[in-house]
């Protein structure tokens, strides 16, 4: 069983930049592909950006493209989001995921996610 808790959510004016964190525990990440989805109120949640366990291929959506880094680190089971320039549309609790069986993929379904965290709230003001 895989615990994840994310963290470095805040309120930053438009423009400015937020380093998510997202720490696991109960297992280690080292196979799992790890993603970020967010959801903004009354919108479905939806993806953001994924890396694969090597930490060698990422993926992204298209409006956070140029702005947005996932990246992880094994030896602490952390995976990061670092957001620059950012827009108020941004603004939503922003979640972290963690993908099993993804042997090397990347996936932006929400069903082909194990486990999830909390969600860290981010707000962006114009």
């Amino acid at each position: 069983q895989v615990q994840l808790a994310e963290s470095g959510g805040g309120l930053v004016q438009a423009g400015g930049s937020l380093r998510l964190s997202c720490a696991a525990s109960g297992s280690t990440l080292s196979t799992y592909t790890m993603a970020w989805f967010r959801q903004a109120p009354g919108k479905e949640r939806e993806f953001v950006a994924a890396i694969t366990w090597s930490g060698r291929s990422t993926d992204y959506t298209d409006s956070v493209k140029g702005r947005f880094t996932i990246s992880k680190n094994n030896a602490k089971n952390t995976v990061y989001l670092q957001m620059n320039s950012l827009k108020p549309e941004d603004t939503a609790v922003y979640y972290c995921a963690a993908d099993a069986g993804a042997w090397g993929r990347l996936r932006r379904g929400l069903s082909e996610y194990d486990y999830w965290g909390q969600g860290t709230q981010v707000t962006v003001s114009s």
